[in-house]
């Protein structure tokens, strides 16, 4: 089957998640972390790699049908056959001690007869593991991993080519499950969960946790959706959430642009936060809040744009030649280099995601004025230099005008908060002037008036769609023209049938890459934001109802889309495409959007 990116979809335990394809294949997961090393890694290689099949043993390609059952994130795949018609049921059971998949299989008509394949390999597809029988599992282990898998019924399997294998038959109403379970290879094997019960707690855990949405406008079901794969972007223990739950995934078919995503990025805290909160997640939200105060203590200099989900600093990039990529795209890369990265914005977007938090009554702490303080100071001389911006640019340091406009944001909120809460303490006029003089810069150093559009850097002709982002922050009303201008230059050149690019990585060397890559998808969320804060509600609408169009048939997003070969693109599911949905639905049809 050529497979696409759309074709998977997730299921996880908020600690990590695992890719199902349409053929009924996890071909993705990493044990027992999001960015541990995979034991799956057939999305980036080949079956040797590491996949687990559980299809109809004569079906060689996808299946009929596949749905999440209502507001959960337990998986039913079907399949009708010549025999009858089967149903796997796939989920990751929230942990006690350590990680279970859970796969079902229902016989739903006739008799069908299934087949089972799992090969297991640790590190990323590199290690064949030494597989035994023990207490009626088989069990594989290599170096510090050990996988248990067993079956209720016990159904009789064997090994051959480097994997396991089993058939059997389930006729109408009879269940088969499998349960793979991980843990340390130099511990006791952990208590065993019982398949069924899991799949009952887990189908009224996830169902209770939606029913708290608060959005009840159009495409409900889609928003609920991006909830919940945010929720299960979420590493619990910490309140941390990844960008994505993979690496690697292209994007441009066949190019280099390939990065792990199983990070937290900083850039994301001020959307996930909003969402979060008016959505009615308070919860979430503030364990994401106390996550970033956790990451970002320390000396305000050595602040980083992401960092581990429990705030590790170390994310050293180095590339698995063994790996092909998905779609030949090559390299396959573990760890990112961004983490160097001087990105003056992020400090924007924690003073805002603080200022945010603040306002809506979560609970406070002293030591968190006192951060921001230490971050304000800091700006106060580092503010003037370049930086990597946004997008990560691997092409040298610029004058980003989308970082000094976050760098105006992180001392516009600093000086609001103390115009607003008398208790705090504070150098007011000094920031009050820092925010003006950044003001003044980046209007005229960071604006074309031939044009009537801000740039992507000062003296630069390209242009960025993080620009759409000044009506959002404050920076400028949206009634200014220089705000619609810049949307409808922003609209014009970086548009691609109807869709953004997020900068023009073609014709211009900024980012230092070789190759193109699909159209941004957040960007369009940013775009019909913009139009709708710019009155231009019915064209908001119509850019909408085409993005939740491309979701996949499950409702997830990836990072990029292809609108001339119509395939998503990048690293999936993808948060900040999700986020940007959610934003871009409760600002058109939430409490404040309704119209």
């Amino acid at each position: 089957m050529n497979r696409r990116i759309e074709d998977y979809a997730i299921i996880g335990d908020e600690q990590t998640a695992a890719l199902v394809g349409r053929d009924g294949s996890v071909d993705w997961l990493c044990l027992p972390r999001f960015d541990s090393g995979a034991c799956f890694a057939r999305l980036l290689g080949d079956e040797d790699n590491g996949h687990w099949r559980l299809a109809p043993k004569d079906a060689t390609g996808p299946c009929t049908r596949r749905a999440y059952r209502p507001d959960t994130l337990v998986l039913d795949t079907e399949w009708e056959t010549s025999e009858g018609t089967v149903r796997v049921t796939d989920l990751m059971p929230q942990r006690d001690r350590a990680p279970d998949l859970v796969r079902i299989v229902e016989g739903l008509s006739g008799s069908v007869t299934m087949r089972s394949t799992l090969r297991l390999r640790f590190d990323y597809g590199s290690i064949v593991p030494w597989v035994r029988r023990a207490d009626g599992h088989r069990v594989a282990v290599a170096g510090p991993d050990s996988v248990w898998l067993r079956s209720e019924p016990e159904v009789p399997s064997w090994g051959e080519d480097f994997g396991t294998h089993a058939e059997f038959t389930v006729e109408a109403g009879q269940k088969v499950a499998f349960i793979l379970t991980w843990h340390p290879s130099h511990e006791p094997r952990p208590p065993l969960v019982n398949p069924y019960e899991s799949l009952r707690h887990s189908v009224t855990d996830w169902q209770e946790w939606a029913s708290h949405c608060r959005y009840d406008g159009p495409h409900r079901d889609t928003v609920v959706r991006s909830l919940i794969t945010l929720k299960a972007l979420t590493y619990k223990p910490t309140g941390g959430i990844v960008a994505a739950p993979t690496t690697s995934l292209p994007e441009e078919l066949g190019g280099v642009r390939n990065w792990d995503y199983r990070y937290c990025w900083l850039r994301d805290s001020t959307l996930t936060l909003r969402a979060a909160m008016a959505a009615g997640y308070v919860e979430e939200a503030e364990a994401w809040r106390d996550w970033l105060l956790r990451a970002v203590a320390g000396d305000p200099a050595d602040l980083q744009i992401m960092y581990g989900v429990a705030g590790e600093r170390r994310l050293t990039e180095f590339e698995l030649p063994w790996l092909p990529g998905f779609g030949g795209s090559a390299p396959v890369r573990v760890g990112n280099d961004a983490v160097r990265q001087l990105q003056l914005d992020v400090y924007g977007e924690v003073m805002d995601s603080l200022a945010v938090a603040r306002r809506a009554g979560l609970h406070s702490r002293p030591d968190i004025w006192a951060l921001q303080v230490a971050l304000m100071e800091f700006l106060r001389t580092a503010w003037r230099q370049p930086d990597e911006g946004l997008w990560e640019v691997r092409g040298g340091r610029r004058q980003f005008v989308h970082s000094k406009v976050m760098v105006w944001v992180a001392a516009d909120r600093a000086v609001r908060a103390l115009e607003r809460y008398p208790q705090l303490e504070g150098d007011l006029e000094g920031w009050r002037a820092m925010r003006d003089e950044v003001h003044r810069e980046v209007c005229e150093k960071g604006y074309d008036p031939e044009r009537n559009t801000f740039t992507q850097f000062y003296g630069s002709r390209e242009l960025d769609a993080a620009l759409l982002l000044i009506p959002r922050t404050g920076f400028l009303p949206p009634d200014d023209p220089r705000v619609a201008g810049t949307i409808d230059a922003v609209r014009a050149e970086l548009g691609h049938h109807g869709l953004l690019r997020r900068y023009s990585a073609a014709e211009t060397a900024v980012d230092g890459l070789p190759g193109g890559e699909g159209t941004f998808l957040v960007c369009s969320f940013w775009l019909a934001d913009a139009l709708l804060a710019t009155g231009r509600r019915a064209q908001a609408e119509e850019l909408f109802e085409r993005l939740v169009g491309l979701t996949n048939d499950v409702g997830l997003l990836s990072e990029e889309y292809d609108p001339v070969a119509g395939r998503q693109l990048g690293n999936f599911p993808q948060a900040f495409s999700h986020i940007g949905l959610v934003n871009t639905a409760l600002a058109l049809y939430g409490d404040d959007g309704a119209g």
